[in-house]
């Protein structure tokens, strides 16, 4: 019915988004009584409902305030309005009960302990002086410990732990600012910690004060300490000792894989390297990811251990986010201890972060020698989240993860209930339906049957949190992927159709299209860079300029392909790849190349009959292996003991000559298009040999790359008359790439598509397979 003009009036709002755990209700019961309002507000599954009644410009008034200011933690997508009859009762404003109805809201990510909430921890005169587990409506665990939805304490893994009478006061209080905190817990009533010692070391177990002081006494002697976190298990060390961090790196088989390193305040942080403002926002934010920054030459500030970051042209650096982690630093009064401790996964190499207190004492055996866990369960694992800041101040997530999980995406153009289930890399699912998506936490690379498990424990819990019964499964076209198999596993048993199989680089193009809202009526021109994707014709893509929307996509241009000897395998020698590339482009072996020199003469015979008779040498025309063959030439890495490390070893050594040297090498394009790195290479030896620094070499071919992917895009727009690019694709994590490629784009009048929000590198895959699946008409019957 319509409301009078003027008078008494009843309205009914039903508030969707992440209005849960956040402290929306008595955020609504503070506005309504503010304004003398009667009626209430509860909790459905469908989000908050709200009925006020009152006169007519208090009522209008409440509803511009709701929607202008709510929590600070809460996210409103939705007001819906509806004008009621008017009941005239005096009653105060209640706050109700969660009703148990069907439909969907949105569970707020885990955040960092809040400044009311450390003041506690750090006041003697503070019932919760010291409590490992403060919390509030403004912080703490949310997605980790919630079991289903709607979000209520039964529902999380704080079930087991009855409220003592204090906290049951708060709780129940609408004032205060732990009503209907879930995780809300003191001392009296709460978790504990427990320190257990690795066997053989003949110490003794110990609780809650004294296990953390014994912790923060083992950090500072130098031994690793296994700290169960939010969303799992860390691994940490005295980030200066360098003997602790040369220890847990063997222990953990990273190789030189840099290590993330927790700071104790900003001001530490600010003394191992250099940041502004931008970065400072997203180290203190709620999320506190972990932020690539650029590190300081030592100063007065903590001398990090050289062992820390070796090679990589970043620092990983992040701050505590909750009260164990703040406990670990310590109070005033407390014995001094380390001011920046390595924090990295708890797991072995390779397997994904460990989150059960039984299985961390023994997966993680022979790493820790102890253990810093307590008595609150984790339902599901939840690694952290890792970004850069780019120089004009907006951020890239590279894993999209803890801070930002469950938050979903909304969806330009709507899609049926669906799964994707990414890569085999960096992998991360993601759920969809109707107008929104939610990425499911990082599980990391598909190698294993403990990360087949990490992925189905992720599915099933996403699928409780949302409600997201799928009825399509997507995932990558490769036939050898590990995902891709899960994928037609689980629609086997679920009786759905046959996974529908995407192009790799078509997937990130679409995530790209997804995140910048696009609806994709018209294609973009996709520059698609990475290590690997299974292309069309059975080789190795990773160089692609595709047309493409999410309906299909028309491969325009590529990197003129050379062959990958020993194919996946072979990615761990970069010095093999230099070889190859060089035999390719019709460049001789000569002894003073770094790749020669770092090929035995065995090895060198082996790959040159390999190349002959085409002998497990796959053609490749990926962009990022043209940069680790780059990185051998210039010196800058030989053999690869993880991932991108060739990759990061030529970008740290551009970064040095970035502002001193303008030079650039120029690619050769032959019809296709193609781009050819023949001219490239010749250039770069001829400057090799004239004795110019690699950070030079560095620079120049990264230069060559930017200007080979404006050019392409020229033709592209020639062709096509397209203006929009979207720069996707996990070779765009390389900020001088990314940022060079996108100033002459934009000078040159065309929009460019840079992802901020779901990570350019596999992890934002399957978002993109989601939006494919969704627009590729399936055959009837298809299974």
């Amino acid at each position: 019915m319509t409301a009078p003009a003027t008078g008494r009036v009843r309205r009914r709002l039903t508030v969707r988004g992440t209005v849960q755990g956040v402290g929306f209700r008595p955020h609504v019961h503070r506005l309504a009584a503010e304004h003398a309002l009667t009626g209430f507000v509860g909790n459905t599954a469908d989000g908050v409902l709200i009925e006020v009644e009152g006169p007519l410009p208090d009522v209008e008034r409440f509803c511009e305030l709701l929607a202008a200011h709510p929590p600070p933690l809460a996210s409103v997508t939705g007001i819906g309005h509806e004008d009621l009859t008017a009941t005239g009762t005096g009653e105060p404003f209640t706050i109700q009960d969660t009703r148990h109805t069907t439909g969907r809201t949105q569970l707020p990510p885990d955040t960092a302990t809040c400044a009311d909430c450390l003041r506690e921890l750090a006041d003697p005169a503070d019932r919760r002086h010291r409590h490992p587990f403060v919390t509030c409506t403004h912080c703490g665990p949310r997605f980790t410990i919630a079991t289903a939805m709607p979000y209520d304490r039964a529902a999380t893994t704080m079930a087991r732990f009855p409220m003592c009478p204090a906290c049951a006061r708060e709780y129940g209080d609408p004032l205060d600012r732990r009503f209907h905190a879930q995780p809300v817990a003191c001392p009296a009533c709460g978790p504990g910690l427990s320190l257990i010692p690795a066997e053989g070391t003949g110490a003794r177990p110990a609780r809650d004060a004294e296990a953390l002081a014994r912790a923060r006494a083992l950090l500072a002697q130098g031994r690793i300490v296994a700290v169960k976190g939010l969303g799992g298990y860390h691994l940490a060390c005295d980030a200066t000792d360098a003997r602790a961090v040369a220890t847990l790196r063997a222990r953990k088989e990273r190789g030189r894989k840099a290590f993330a390193v927790m700071c104790a305040d900003l001001a530490t942080a600010e003394s191992v390297a250099h940041l502004t403002d931008a970065e400072r926002a997203a180290l203190t934010g709620p999320q506190r990811p972990i932020v690539l920054l650029r590190a300081r030459t030592p100063g007065d500030g903590p001398r990090l251990a050289h062992g820390i970051a070796p090679g990589s042209p970043h620092l990983g650096v992040l701050l505590p986010y909750t009260p164990v982690h703040s406990l670990l630093f310590g109070l005033p009064g407390d014995p001094p201890g380390p001011r920046v401790l390595v924090m990295t996964s708890g797991n072995r190499s390779g397997e994904p972060i460990v989150t059960d207190d039984a299985q961390a004492l023994i997966r993680l055996a022979g790493l820790a020698d102890a253990w810093l866990t307590h008595d609150r369960a984790v339902a599901a694992p939840c690694d952290d989240s890792l970004l850069r800041v780019r120089a004009d101040g907006t951020s890239q997530l590279l894993r999209r993860s803890r801070g930002h999980v469950p938050r979903p995406l909304p969806l330009p153009v709507p899609v049926g209930p669906a799964l994707a289930v990414g890569g085999d890399l960096k992998n991360a699912l993601c759920l969809g339906e109707d107008d929104q998506a939610w990425f499911g936490p990082h599980i990391g690379d598909m190698g294993d049957l403990a990360a087949l498990e990490a992925a189905r424990r992720a599915e099933a819990h996403l699928t409780a949190l949302t409600g997201v019964t799928p009825r399509l499964i997507a995932a990558d076209r490769h036939p050898g992927y590990q995902s891709a198999a899960h994928a037609r596993r689980r629609a086997a048993e679920a009786g759905l159709p046959a996974p529908a199989l995407v192009q790799h680089h078509h997937a990130h193009i679409a995530a790209a299209l997804a995140e910048h809202g696009l609806d994709g009526t018209t294609p973009v021109i996709g520059v698609a860079f990475d290590g690997t994707g299974y292309g069309d014709d059975g080789t190795v893509w990773g160089g692609e300029i595709l047309l493409a929307d999410y309906r299909a996509y028309r491969r325009f241009a590529h990197l003129v392909p050379a062959p990958l000897p020993g194919g996946d395998a072979g990615v761990a020698n970069p010095c093999r790849q230099a070889l190859a590339r060089l035999w390719a482009a019709g460049i001789g072996w000569t002894p003073e190349l770094p790749s020669v020199a770092a090929c035995t003469d065995t090895e060198r015979a082996v790959l040159q009959g390999q190349l002959t008779h085409r002998i497990a040498c796959v053609p490749t025309s990926s962009m990022g292996r043209l940069f680790d063959a780059v990185a051998s030439l210039t010196g800058a890495c030989q053999r690869a003991a993880h991932e991108a490390e060739a990759a990061l070893a030529l970008e740290a050594l551009a970064l040095q000559a970035r502002d001193t040297d303008s030079g650039e090498y120029a690619f050769g394009f032959a019809p296709g298009p193609r781009a050819d790195p023949a001219p490239v290479l010749r250039a770069l030896l001829a400057d090799l040999r004239r004795g110019v620094p690699a950070p030079v070499l560095a620079a120049r071919f990264h230069r060559g790359v930017a200007g080979a992917v404006a050019q392409l895009c020229r033709q592209a727009r020639e062709a096509t008359g397209l203006t929009t690019v979207a720069l996707t694709g996990g070779v765009f994590a390389n900020a001088l790439l990314e940022e060079d490629s996108t100033a002459r784009l934009a000078a040159d009048g065309f929009t460019v598509l840079r992802h901020g929000l779901v990570p350019p590198n596999d992890g934002g895959l399957a978002l993109g397979q989601l939006m494919v699946a969704a627009h590729v008409p399936r055959p009837a019957g298809a299974r």
